[in-house]
């Protein structure tokens, strides 16, 4: 085709949350995750998948999570693709979610999209926001770069096809992933590719869900080629089941959902891969992809107190508007997100999405569902042909590899860094002619690592002034040849990261490591606060291996690191919390207590304060605090301690919804 539609780069005002800045503490805490599969019926092949591949920990990617319920009006660059029949517009400074997609035709816009961006805690970083098309890479959860910029320019073909290319290193898995989205000429759909490249040498465990929010009214229906699911409870366990016979409820419509759940169709290998959102009208988002996705979800919020009140947190309504409700159909590597597949070494995967408007039948598609299914399928085909997707894939291949123009957007240097300690260490790196990561990038927080790099190809390795965290064995060998308390300080973080925390001889390599830096006169407070902390985190791991009740010498060591740096909100709710978990509320009070007034005014810190008050046997004072308001921002997706709490000291009064996240 040689015709191409318009490409257009410019920027848009939203009422957005101030995201805050990240945490300055090295995430080297485990993953929170339920409990896997459980259940009869599940097939091997997903209940290995469910064993393989978690990752330890988020490390080396910092938390975002000082995040308020506050928003005010911020300019944000967006790259829209428009022909005469859809208007795609994407937002590469917020891990390039595709936030609006419009079909011209009916006039109807097919996501869940709004002018207000609240961020909530439900990513693996913590920072989410709901709406769009997000795209997700690591491991189970909202991905690490979801609210954070990618690189981003446009290529041009050859035939003159404009292409909107988005690319970043991933630092949990070590991969190189790019995003590249076109409209080709009086196309109904536009055309997503994606490519991931394992540049490492051996294998990693590799995870990809595309995220998709559509409108949710009581007319709202989901279709897929499918006649059973498997279907998640939020405890972990799954089960298998017809989604339209669901404990008696046509699952199928999302607002008939009374409670909070995940459905994974049983899409067979062979079957075509799609899903399909619909209105009232019959209007909606289709799905449609090659066959490397293989996995197809729908995910309901439910139609309890707790999970409309998650629908109101995730998108308030703007100026008083009542909230919009939303439900996600998805698209994925595996068949469910519990699994990962293995990326072997030295390989690349790609593969094809296209969204558009499916345009069914309204009244063939609220009926039986067999043969609703089987419309929706020739819709489907003809909205975008499996041809059509086969040659897509094939173009997205040549083009891979294109030089991108002038960029748009700049992502993270850690890709630049990447690349400079591969080369370094006569490691194999990738050919990155189409996702260059140009030294131009390396920012402050990659340039200590960069110096050391730099100093010891000089043979005087040197290191000072990091701020930022690293992984990877030749980072550890660079540093044990710098002099100084700071590289001890991140080899000690890297060997934490790295502990099995079911090793009691690994935890206490760290606690070893981190000991070290106490007694060196060089250290600074802000150092010794980490080293602190760190030993604190790994004499509590250490304690739960090894059954050993007295948690004194982790408390006492977090309670240290807090009294170094008293005006750090990261260290006194990391010590609150873990105080109330092992069973010491007088702690959390007395850390309470010596924080300064904007500390305790932090909604997470008055929450923690209350449920102290009510531990160490002052119900009375909690449950006045909980009448008076608190707030918790980054509540996270689960979290029912808020209302656990209210229950406990105002034992007979209704919980008020404010309070209510509870899906069950």
């Amino acid at each position: 085709m040689t015709q191409t539609s318009s490409v257009s780069v410019t920027t848009r005002t939203f009422q957005m949350a101030d995201l805050g800045p990240e945490s300055p503490l090295p995430s080297v805490q485990p993953l929170l995750e339920p409990p896997y599969v459980v259940g009869e019926g599940i097939p091997d092949e997903i209940a290995t998948g469910s064993r393989w591949g978690k990752a330890r920990n988020i490390y080396p990617y910092p938390m975002q999570d000082s995040y308020s319920r506050s928003s005010t009006p911020v300019e944000l660059t967006t790259v829209a693709l428009e022909n005469s029949r859809v208007r795609a517009t994407f937002l590469p400074e917020l891990g390039g979610r595709l936030w609006s997609l419009i079909d011209k035709a009916s006039g109807k816009e097919l996501l869940h999209t709004g002018g207000r961006i609240q961020f909530a805690n439900l990513a693996l970083r913590n920072a989410w926001f709901a709406g769009g098309i997000e795209f997700n890479i690591g491991t189970r959860g909202h991905s690490p770069t979801t609210c954070a910029p990618l690189h981003t320019a446009i290529v041009t073909t050859g035939d003159g096809q404009q292409i909107l290319r988005m690319w970043e290193f991933d630092r949990l898995r070590e991969v190189v992933f790019q995003i590249d989205a076109w409209l080709p000429e009086d196309s109904p759909v536009v055309f997503v590719a994606v490519r991931i490249r394992n540049p490492n040498e051996h294998t990693v465990p590799m995870y990809w869900w595309t995220n998709a929010a559509v409108p949710q009214t009581e007319r709202t229906r989901v279709l897929a080629p499918v006649s059973a699911a498997y279907i998640t409870d939020y405890d972990g366990s799954m089960t298998r089941a017809d989604p339209t016979d669901f404990h008696g409820v046509d699952a199928s419509w999302p607002a008939r959902n009374p409670q909070a759940a995940d459905f994974f169709f049983d899409l067979p290998p062979e079957q075509r891969r799609w899903e399909v959102a619909l209105d009232a009208g019959g209007d909606g988002l289709a799905l449609v992809s090659s066959a490397q996705l293989r996995g197809r979800k729908l995910f309901v919020w439910g139609e309890s107190t707790g999970g409309q009140h998650w629908q109101e947190w995730l998108s308030p309504g703007d100026q008083g508007d009542e909230p919009r409700r939303y439900a996600e159909i998805q698209s994925g590597l595996a068949q469910t997100q519990f699994e990962h597949l293995p990326l072997p070494a030295g390989e690349s995967w790609h593969w094809v999405e296209a969204y558009g408007n499916a345009a069914l039948d309204a009244g063939i598609a609220s009926g039986a569902w067999d043969a609703a299914v089987e419309h929706a399928a020739e819709r489907v085909e003809t909205l975008v042909s499996e041809a059509e997707i086969d040659e897509a894939l094939a173009d997205a291949g040549r083009w891979a590899d294109l030089v991108p123009g002038a960029q748009i957007q700049a992502g993270s240097g850690w890709g630049a860094l990447e690349g400079t300690r591969r080369r370094h260490s006569g490691l194999a790196w990738l050919d990155v002619t189409g996702t260059p990561f140009d030294t131009s990038t390396i920012g402050p927080d990659q340039r200590p690592w960069m110096a050391l790099l730099n100093s010891s190809a000089d043979g005087s390795p040197s290191f000072t002034g990091a701020e930022t965290f690293v992984r990877g064995e030749d980072w550890d060998d660079l540093l044990a040849r710098c002099s100084g308390v700071e590289a001890l300080l991140h080899r000690a973080t890297l060997s934490h990261a790295e502990a099995d925390p079911n090793s009691a001889d690994a935890l206490q390599t760290a606690v070893d490591d981190y000991r070290r830096i106490l007694f060196d006169a060089d250290a600074s407070p802000a150092t010794l606060a980490l080293a602190w902390r760190g030993l604190g985190l790994a004499l509590l791991s250490l304690a739960d291996t090894q059954s050993i009740q007295d948690r004194d010498p982790g408390l006492d060591a977090l309670a240290k690191a807090c009294a170094l740096e008293p005006e750090n909100r990261w260290l006194l709710i990391q010590a609150m919390t873990l105080s109330l978990t092992h069973g010491a509320p007088a702690r959390a009070l007395q850390l309470a207590s010596k924080a300064s007034k904007p500390l305790q005014n932090i909604g997470r810190v008055q929450f923690l304060t209350a449920q102290a008050h009510a531990l160490a046997g002052s119900p009375e004072t909690a449950a006045a605090m909980l009448r008076a308001g608190i707030e918790i921002a980054d509540i996270r997706e689960g979290e029912n301690s808020i209302f656990a709490l209210w229950k406990a000291v105002c034992p007979g009064e209704d919980v008020p919804t404010r309070y209510q996240f509870s899906m069950h």
